[in-house]
């Protein structure tokens, strides 16, 4: 059994160095430990650390391209390096690493395919009020479009069965977190969580530059997900509410047609025309987008079936 220990990083020449000495190089229930580093285009030398720091396989991206695509391309790596389990941490030391044992003990026991770190977000002295907000959010979100009770959806620590690292493709740009736990909700991955603990924070974060960022972005992204993942429950609702406004400007029309007074009441019947053909619009826009999830949902099956096909004819013989 082989455990790869992924960090995607963006400029963490500083960082780095205190990240990976905390990381282990046994796990028990592993024969093999290995790190894999993920330059996500840096310019600060964040490659060259990497090396002098004994990392066994280091990746550089040619630009910047976000967290979602270095995690993706971690995960792609780490298969193809014949990962059994991947273990996905950040670059910034926020995670203690002395959980990875009981973060990749469900995988190994076979009880999960997917763990995820849970922090104690109420006790998180650095979090603001709103980005505590937002956790919360993010994981009814998760409940909601999948399914999944996870207390810290938004969580970037994290373990992941070979197959489950297969199945995983992420559309959003910003973010992995929230997207990846939809998946495993919709594609049955067997899915737990175990408590974890976080250290003091080193640096500012990457991804955001101050707390109203940070609420435009998460909302943003919860707003997408849900509309990806749930494309007729939302666009169904938006139609009804949509139309109820015309339901009600042709009740009002029919009240006083009833009283004998409809024929001046003809804009009621224009509104009300105009909100209800509004509201079916959306409301086969709800059917179309349906199908496209659908759709998108096989081209997710069909490379899944492809990697898993391509890995295996990399595999040694007799393995």
């Amino acid at each position: 059994m082989k455990l790869i220990i992924q960090i995607p990083c963006f400029n963490e020449a500083e960082t780095l160095p205190q990240t990976l000495a905390a990381l282990p190089r046994e796990v028990q229930g592993f024969d093999q430990v290995e790190w894999l580093v993920i330059d996500d285009g840096s310019t600060d030398g964040t490659t060259d650390v990497a090396h002098a720091q004994g990392v066994d396989h280091v990746v550089r991206l040619d630009h910047n391209s976000g967290l979602a695509k270095a995690f993706m391309t971690g995960l792609e790596e780490s298969l193809k390096r014949g990962a059994d389990v991947i273990v996905n941490t950040d670059a910034d030391n926020q995670y203690r690493a002395d959980a990875i044992p009981a973060l990749t003990k469900p995988v190994v026991e076979g009880h999960a395919h997917i763990v995820i770190g849970s922090r104690p977000i109420p006790q998180i002295a650095h979090f603001s009020f709103w980005k505590r907000v937002l956790q919360k959010t993010g994981s009814k979100v998760v409940r909601l479009a999948a399914g999944i009770e996870v207390p810290d959806a938004p969580s970037g620590f994290r373990a992941f069965h070979r197959e489950a690292a297969m199945q995983l493709y992420v559309f959003n740009r910003y973010t992995y977190t929230l997207e990846t736990i939809i998946q495993a909700g919709r594609l049955n991955i067997p899915l737990v969580w175990v408590p974890v603990e976080v250290n003091a924070p080193t640096r500012p974060s990457r991804l955001v530059r101050n707390s109203t960022d940070y609420i435009f972005k998460s909302a943003l992204t919860i707003l997408r997900i849900f509309i990806l993942y749930r494309p007729f429950r939302f666009f169904a609702l938006c139609a009804f509410l949509v139309s109820f406004p015309g339901l009600v400007a042709y009740t009002r029309f029919l009240i006083f047609w009833l009283m004998g007074e409809g024929s001046g009441k003809i804009q009621s019947l224009i509104i009300g025309g105009g909100f209800i053909v509004s509201g079916m619009i959306l409301f086969i826009g709800g059917i179309l987008a349906d199908m496209i999830a659908a759709n998108r949902m096989l081209l997710a099956e069909i490379r899944f079936r492809q990697l898993r096909r391509d890995l295996e004819l990399k595999k040694p013989k007799g393995t």
